[in-house]
């Protein structure tokens, strides 16, 4: 069996929708297929602000809900013909008539649980998935629907359940054991408790349920698709000359994906490494692009690293303070209230000489973090043994991936060199023993300057690459960038030296 999962903007529209179809009907020629899909671009942020507003008992929400029933239905309208499509159309508008009702009483109430929030974000895969084995079906190609709610069982945690994998693939393979059909539809994101309640797997949890999914059924591939070919060595927002990684570890691909890069939703790999089940990502309008394909090993490449991520609106907390050298239990403190202020730290460093302990955490829980910590060691501060928890603000984290770098001495240096060369100030650093990520926290004004820097540093194969830009362009300057053209390749291929002019100016304009 195949697993393909297709994300929002992979159903964000009619004409997204046909491409999906196609991709599938492909599939099913040589595979038992299972479609994970996600809500129609928006769907999920849009459901959200339904529920908050039904809260605030503002009646926008009504509104709101009609402009989710409008797109769906334009998208069926524009995708199934006109004689079929009665019986999708019926459905849709009951679902959202659920919707509204429950809306109605967040509405009465002026309360929006966790739990009525997981119920009222479900509708969005729901709708999506009940639309594509609508338009399966009117092409004749027999597909079966199944409500992952009994086939996922989670805690009641509701808004990021946690999984219960006993109960969940036990459900799983009974199901299809029980089933021959060629084709299945399933929404991803939700599933269900223990007394069938819905529930959610977080935000991008879609890509979760289907590497839950795949790893019961033992799936020989699970197929991501989405809107870009695959994974790049940096943010092609940020590095214009990034590439595309055709073949990444699942290790590498984690570190890559947690530290910023959002084409996988980080918990997705661990599933199916467990059963070594390879995952192919891939791009829904570009189906025949390689894309990056991720196994438990890889060939070694001659490149150190494999890629370049960073996370922004970092903010650094610091404790420090003579009292703690030599005493057991600081750090245990620092990370149980961080703990009970539901607080996720994303990077740890400390010094040797036990003096200080460095954290990072989302800029967002700072301030919490520190009313936090600092009534935690009320007692050490006021007796002078430690400081108040200091924070730094405006901050990002740097990171460096490669499963190679431990065969490539001299990596971190050449990090650290072409930051300091460049004039970037690093605030922290943090190495796994693994050697697979190098973690540097930088400002985060300086993340553009540092990944563009990195990347030329570690993926140019050695070129330098000079950006001119050139103030006066008239018979000199028009001469220069006459000579810059004819001279580049020669340049590029001798001397290993791309120069790019980048901008001109004269006396009237830039």
């Amino acid at each position: 069996m195949k697993v393909l999962k297709f994300g929002g903007s992979s159903v964000a529209s009619a004409k997204n929708f046909a491409k999906v179809v196609e991709i599938i009907t492909k599939a099913t020629e040589k595979d038992v297929c299972l479609v994970v899909l996600s809500a129609v671009q928006g769907t999920t942020d849009a459901l959200i602000e339904v529920g908050r507003d039904a809260e605030k008992g503002n009646e926008e929400f009504r509104e709101k809900i009609k402009l989710i029933e409008d797109r769906h239905f334009e998208i069926v309208r524009n995708l199934i013909p006109i004689s079929q499509q009665s019986a999708i159309l019926s459905f849709l508008k009951k679902r959202l008539n659920e919707l509204e009702s429950l809306c109605e009483g967040v509405f009465m109430l002026r309360e929006l649980t966790a739990r009525t929030l997981d119920r009222i974000v479900s509708f969005g895969e729901i709708l999506s998935s009940n639309i594509l084995a609508a338009k399966l079906n009117s092409l004749q190609i027999e597909n079966i629907w199944k409500d992952t709610r009994e086939l996922v069982q989670t805690d009641s945690k509701f808004g990021f359940a946690a999984v219960n994998f006993e109960a969940t693939n036990l459900q799983i393979k009974d199901f299809f054991n029980s089933s021959n059909s060629k084709l299945f539809i399933v929404p991803g994101f939700i599933a269900a408790d223990a007394s069938g309640a819905t529930t959610t797997l977080g935000r991008g949890g879609s890509d979760y349920t289907a590497a839950i999914l795949a790893a019961a059924v033992s799936a020989k591939v699970l197929e991501i698709w989405t809107d870009v070919s695959g994974m790049m060595t940096a943010d092609p927002r940020l590095v214009q000359t990034s590439r595309n990684i055709q073949h990444i570890s699942y290790q590498e691909a984690m570190e890559l994906s947690h530290f910023g890069a959002k084409v996988i939703y980080p918990p997705t790999i661990q599933p199916v490494m467990n059963k070594r089940i390879p995952v192919w990502i891939k791009n829904t309008f570009a189906p025949e692009d390689f894309g990056t394909l991720i196994e438990a090993e890889t060939t070694l490449e001659k490149e150190a690293i494999r890629g370049i991520s960073s996370i922004g609106k970092i903010s650094v907390l610091s404790l420090e303070g003579s009292g703690m050298v030599g005493i057991p239990g600081f750090s245990k403190r620092l990370f149980d209230s961080l703990s009970r202020g539901h607080i996720n730290v994303v990077l740890i460093t400390q010094s040797s000489s036990e003096h200080s302990i460095c954290v990072a955490v989302e800029e967002k829980y700072s301030s919490l973090a520190k009313e936090i910590v600092d009534s935690e060691f009320v007692y050490e501060i006021s007796v002078g043994k430690i400081e108040p928890l200091k924070i730094e603000n405006d901050l990002s984290i740097l990171a460096v991936v490669g499963e190679n770098m431990k065969n490539h001495p001299g990596v971190s240096g050449k990090m650290f060199g072409t930051l300091g060369h460049n004039g970037i100030n690093i605030h922290a650093i943090a190495q796994g023993s693994s050697e697979r990520n190098i973690s540097a926290i930088i400002s985060s004004k300086d993340v553009k300057k540092a990944i563009n820097a990195l990347h030329e540093e570690f993926f140019s194969g050695g070129e330098k690459q000079v950006n001119i830009f050139l103030v006066g362009i008239g018979t000199v300057g028009s001469k220069l960038i006459e000579q810059i053209r004819q001279q580049r390749e020669y340049l590029r291929q001798n001397l290993r030296l791309n120069l790019r002019v980048v901008g001109v100016a004269n006396s009237r304009q830039m």
